[in-house]
């Protein structure tokens, strides 16, 4: 597939859009992630126009709501927009409570478009990617970056697979997104674990010293 200079434009839009934005407990600029987007929509057989989506596809919903989706369909056309528009889950500021956006959302993707759910996936799978990665460096102050926390953040991305297993969309990204999100899973699952184990240690330290304590105190007596 050939680009037309529409996918040049839209590079440079999206880079000035989120020009003073970065991914979430990082330096790392936010065009990163857009890059990242579209690089796997288009591995699964993304058009140009769902690639300039992938691009395009946080602007409403973190840079100027429904007067950025009239630039984005003035410049790049209804079908661009309407993909854009697909892929948020507000438009509104301040945003609406975390958990009813993200039950709206889930229940919108399992019967979007077939390009949605492309630039959908496509996006969740890269943020996956970028949880799985910083988990295994920060472990679970990781969680204090998201509005739903561990368990909220560990319910949308499950709930989000088996949306888009339900709407048998693209077999290989799907699957991708779940093989992520089940490590990911594993993951908190050790985590979770090591937590019981250091309070019973901490339990039996307490008793052992509690016991050395009163045989002393007895001896004194």
């Amino acid at each position: 597939m050939t680009f037309t200079a529409q996918f040049e434009e839209a590079l440079t839009f999206a880079t000035r859009l989120h020009a003073t934005q970065t991914r979430k407990g990082s330096d790392i600029p936010y065009i990163a992630h857009l890059l990242g987007v579209a690089s796997i929509a288009l591995d699964h057989g993304a058009n140009e126009e769902e690639a300039i989506a992938a691009l395009l596809h946080d602007a409403v919903e973190d840079q100027g709501g429904e007067k950025t989706l009239n630039r984005i369909r003035r410049r790049f056309g209804s079908t661009v927009a309407d993909i854009v528009w697909g892929c948020s889950d507000t438009d509104k500021v301040p945003k609406p409570p975390w958990r009813k956006r993200k039950e709206a959302y889930i229940a919108h993707v399992a019967c979007a478009s077939p390009s949605i759910q492309l630039v959908s996936a496509s996006d969740k799978l890269h943020n996956a990617r970028a949880i799985l990665s910083d988990y295994r460096c920060v472990g679970d102050k990781l969680w204090v970056r998201f509005t739903g926390g561990k368990e909220g953040t560990l319910w949308y991305y499950r709930a989000l697979v088996e949306a888009f297993q339900r709407s048998g969309m693209n077999r290989q990204l799907v699957a991708d997104l779940d093989l992520t999100v089940a490590d990911i899973e594993r993951l908190a699952s050790k985590h979770a674990g090591r937590f019981p184990f250091r309070m019973i240690y901490v339990f039996a330290a307490g008793l052992i010293v509690g016991e050395l304590i009163e045989r002393l105190y007895r001896r004194a007596r």
